[in-house]
């Protein structure tokens, strides 16, 4: 339960250098934050164009694992509805419009779709261990072929869960948009994080002191909820050793974060009424300079949808939170997970 004497309060986000204002009168105590959508129910719709057998109606398949049979795990398709076009030819260059010094990049990339299961009533917390690890090396494979590419400057990994967290198809499922340029979020990130190796001499991730704001913790990782969160009850998984980009991760570490986020959602969604949500790998573009590496540090975000952004948070960058993160990562912290 928060205190009774919080105050508002303003903090920094050093790794995205934003604001976010903590206002516990706007809300009522964290114990009581739940999920008002009704959670997903998988056989309400017992089959998919995602599900196995149903392989002809979707998009051309990428790779699947295992790499041959019938008999597949996982599968990375293209989008049906990609965002980007991979058959347009990029010159990188930006052109310019008259008028107000417009610019403008052909829509040249890649969206593609990781099926994370055959089986339409498995979500990603129902698989072990071993086999979200394996989810997350499908994500490296793909990062590796996209790297081939000298266009593509920038990979993101989301997953998003549930209809009002954008998700179009009930089957378990992420997706990874290629770009030939790098976000501003993400440049914003990276400087906010040179900044403070700047001043310190350290690496922003490396540093957390996340006594009160842990959650729990294995041998590669930790969860916590970030000391300036964006959103109610968001939680960061950071690799416990520095690691720049997400696709250095190798088949034990996958094992070992697939371990932590089952549990992780486990909670969220005991705590939370089974939420839906949207988790984020954040990682710096694919090339960096040597210079860079000891203050990149890759996360995997996690926002459960428990508000909305308004026109305060559109208009100026800086959001308001009614729970402190304090008190969300001592309620997810307790919450007792049969295994």
């Amino acid at each position: 339960m928060a205190s009774p004497n919080r105050i508002p309060e303003i903090r920094k986000d050093t790794v995205n250098n934003r604001w976010v204002i903590f206002s516990p009168a706007r809300s009522r105590r964290p114990s009581d934050f739940k999920s008002k959508s009704n959670p997903i129910n998988p056989t309400s719709q017992p089959e998919c164009p995602f599900c196995i057998g149903h392989e002809h109606e979707c998009a051309p398949e990428i790779f699947r694992v295992p790499a041959t049979g019938s008999d597949w795990r996982i599968r990375v398709i293209q989008n049906l509805y990609p965002a980007l076009s991979r058959d347009l030819e990029s010159s990188g260059e930006l052109a310019g419009r008259p008028g107000g010094g417009s610019v403008s990049l052909s829509g040249f990339g890649f969206h593609d779709v990781v099926i994370e299961s055959p089986v339409h009533a498995v979500h990603l917390p129902d698989l072990d261990p071993v086999e979200i690890g394996d989810v997350f090396m499908a994500y490296k494979k793909r990062i590796e072929q996209l790297q081939c590419h000298d266009s593509i400057q920038y990979v993101q990994i989301f997953k998003n869960h549930g209809a009002s967290a954008g998700a179009s198809m009930s089957h378990s499922h992420s997706q990874m948009i290629a770009l030939p340029v790098v976000p501003p979020t993400v440049s914003t990130r990276l400087d906010s994080m040179k900044e403070y190796f700047g001043q310190t001499g350290k690496c922003s991730l490396c540093e957390i002191r996340f006594d009160a704001l842990l959650i729990d913790e294995s041998i590669h990782f930790i969860s916590i909820s970030p000391f300036a969160a964006t959103f109610p009850f968001e939680i960061w998984i950071i690799p416990r050793y520095h690691s720049s980009h997400f696709h250095e991760l190798d088949g034990v570490k996958a094992i070992d974060l697939g371990r932590l986020l089952k549990l992780t959602l486990r909670k969220m969604n005991v705590q939370l009424n089974s939420p839906p949500f949207n988790f984020m790998i954040q990682s710096p573009p694919l090339q960096v300079s040597p210079t860079q590496l000891p203050y990149t540090h890759w996360f995997l975000q996690i926002v459960p949808q428990l508000s909305v952004v308004g026109g305060f948070e559109m208009g100026t960058g800086c959001y308001i939170n009614p729970v402190f993160p304090e008190d969300a990562a001592k309620l997810l912290r307790e919450v007792s997970i049969s295994s």
